[in-house]
């Protein structure tokens, strides 16, 4: 009765929530990072380590996955958001600022270093289909922590990291093919190949053609309509049905659902929506993608790799020297500096996230045997619990080979920057106020974006050409997502005295020293702006008061000095603290 009552099922559920608001957070505030940390739980509460202690200690029980089929499925959802996400980051201006990168050194980077440990694995006695796979899927690096581990260390926007970012996004982008290729050469393995391909390849086309072709004309209505009807909730709802309706498409079609998940991301990457779908869906994405690194971790075996230890070891040293090698080659053939050359190549040693999704998927299509999938798994996670030593490693070669060689670190030609958008005012609110302060700004050549929670006004500006999205500016990871640190100024033209003051509090919190000019309903209300951080506040009833005194004042003739001294002086006074 007790089993009914509390299934294995929910029992596993309950013990990875506890473990991603406890036990991850804990060996994250030891340095580890995210993805490392889910792995290493996985490892430490799944069968083959407290499912093997509670063989003589019962109690254990409490603590070991005991259904990872279950977690697999759900954590499959964490691949699909993962997909999607990355679609919706991949704007058109984006890859068009980094397509040197990104197309020639990234693409050439994935190519290269997988024909090179494919054609090792051959060696090793691997089919043709399987050692493709692992070299392909061995090319990847870890987005996730590598550019964690950039973010930490403040290198993300040096060259190195710049460089860095454009390989990933390569690597990223060739997920792509490179699971609708599983797919493919999983219908190859069936008892009638030619016949399975075909139809593959025909469901794959008409599921894309109609992502592309219906996308643009049903998505965005969708969701404008959502937006309109319910709010963030309803808007909520409809991205995530977007995410898995794409995902079930491509799915039917017999191709990987990331791919469809993927393709719905892009077609909504120049939406008015991008920021607010990505801020939303990230607390989904996370924990279910965690709970997809739980997964693999939990199938890994430490008693069953230990008499392997030393080969692990030694794979993993050559992956990194083979990873370094061929990115070094390839970066001065495109022109990098040594140094440059060589920190990129050893950060980017590391296998990644989603070499352990493409070897799963192979190894449960009968592409790979499962004690070869295994050993490549462990071998790509001891990889990225190594990889903070390797971003230590980079850094020191590079200055070592900067001083040998007598060069400053200097900026690699036609590197254009990571950010999508720099040196730009963001505006908070779109109404009549920002958009007359969004016009002034275009009449001086000043850059902008602004956020507005009106669909309806922002598809409008939208239609006119105008950089306004729909997002709440009193969310952080919504200011984060318009380049904040990066920007000349935030303005506050709200007319909602809490939504401003929530806007200036996360806004402070995410650039110290950004100004921030703000509008404000009354002179209490600027008081409690400035308390909080805002630059400079222009409280409405206060400056209509003193624009009627002015005109007053010209019209009695007063000397346009003393007006000016007496307006400045009331103005001052409203302002002040200390006033009623």
């Amino acid at each position: 009765m007790e089993h009914e009552a509390f299934p294995v099922g929910t029992a596993d559920i309950l013990l990875y929530l506890a473990a991603a608001g406890v036990v991850v957070p804990l060996l994250h505030r030891f340095g580890t990072g995210q993805v490392t940390a889910f792995l290493v739980t996985g490892v430490l509460l799944g069968p083959h380590v407290a499912g093997r202690l509670a063989e003589s200690a019962p109690w254990l029980r409490i603590l070991t996955f005991e259904d990872p089929e279950l977690l697999e499925r759900l954590g499959g959802l964490g691949v699909v958001f993962l997909l999607f996400v990355l679609g919706l980051e991949l704007s058109l201006d984006r890859l068009v600022a980094l397509r040197r990168w990104i197309l020639g050194l990234g693409s050439l980077q994935v190519l290269v270093t997988g024909g090179v440990i494919a054609a090792i694995a051959t060696v090793f006695g691997n089919d043709l289909a399987g050692s493709v796979l692992l070299g392909l899927s061995l090319a990847l690096s870890s987005t996730a922590v590598v550019m964690q581990l950039l973010i930490e260390q403040r290198r993300q926007t040096s060259e190195a990291g710049r460089i860095a970012f454009a390989v990933l996004l390569a690597q990223d982008v060739a997920v792509v093919p490179i699971l609708l290729l599983v797919g493919l050469l999983t219908g190859l393995a069936a008892a009638d190949p030619w016949g399975a391909l075909a139809e593959t390849l025909a469901l794959t086309v008409a599921a894309l053609a109609s992502l592309l072709l219906l996308g643009p004309r049903v998505i965005r209505p969708l969701l404008r309509l959502a937006s309109r009807a319910g709010g963030r909730e309803v808007l909520v709802a409809a991205a995530l049905l977007l995410a898995i309706g794409s995902a079930g498409l491509t799915a039917g079609a017999g191709a990987s659902p990331a791919l469809g998940a993927f393709l719905a991301g892009v077609l909504l990457a120049e939406s008015e929506f991008r920021h607010t779908i990505e801020a939303d869906i990230e607390p989904f994405k996370g924990l279910l993608l965690g709970l997809f690194f739980v997964t693999v971790g939990a199938d890994v075996d430490p008693l069953a790799i230990l008499p392997d230890l030393p080969l692990v070891l030694l794979s993993l040293a050559g992956l990194v020297a083979i990873k370094a090698a061929v990115l070094v080659g390839l970066g001065l053939a495109f022109g990098l500096a040594l140094p440059v050359a060589v920190e990129v190549g050893v950060l980017l040693g590391q296998g990644g996230e989603f070499a352990l999704v493409v070897l799963a998927l192979a190894a449960r299509g009968g592409l790979l045997a499962p004690e070869a999938a295994r050993f490549v798994i462990a071998v790509v996670l001891a990889s990225m619990l190594a990889s903070p030593l390797l971003a230590r490693l980079a850094s020191a070669l590079a200055a070592a080979l900067r001083d040998r060689l007598g060069r400053p670190p200097g900026e690699t030609p036609e590197l254009p920057p990571v950010a999508e958008q720099a040196g730009h005012v963001v505006i908070a609110g779109f109404g009549r106020v920002g958009r007359t302060v969004a016009r002034l700004l275009d009449e001086a050549g000043l850059p902008w974006l602004a956020l507005d929670l009106d669909a309806a006004r922002v598809a409008e500006e939208r239609a006119h050409g105008r950089p306004v999205h729909v997002g709440d500016a009193g969310r952080p990871e919504i200011l984060a997502r318009m380049r904040l640190e990066a920007a000349q100024a935030l303005v506050l033209t709200l007319d909602q005295p809490a939504s401003a003051e929530r806007t200036v509090s996360a806004a402070r919190r995410i650039a110290a020293h950004l100004p921030i000019v703000a509008r404000a309903r009354d002179a209490r209300h600027a008081r409690r702006l400035l308390e909080l951080g805002a630059d400079s506040v222009v409280p409405e009833t206060v400056e209509a008061s003193l624009q009627l005194a002015g005109r007053t004042f010209e019209t009695l003739g007063l000397p346009a000095d003393e007006i000016r001294l007496r307006l400045d002086r009331e103005r001052d006074l409203a302002l002040d603290p200390e006033a009623d």
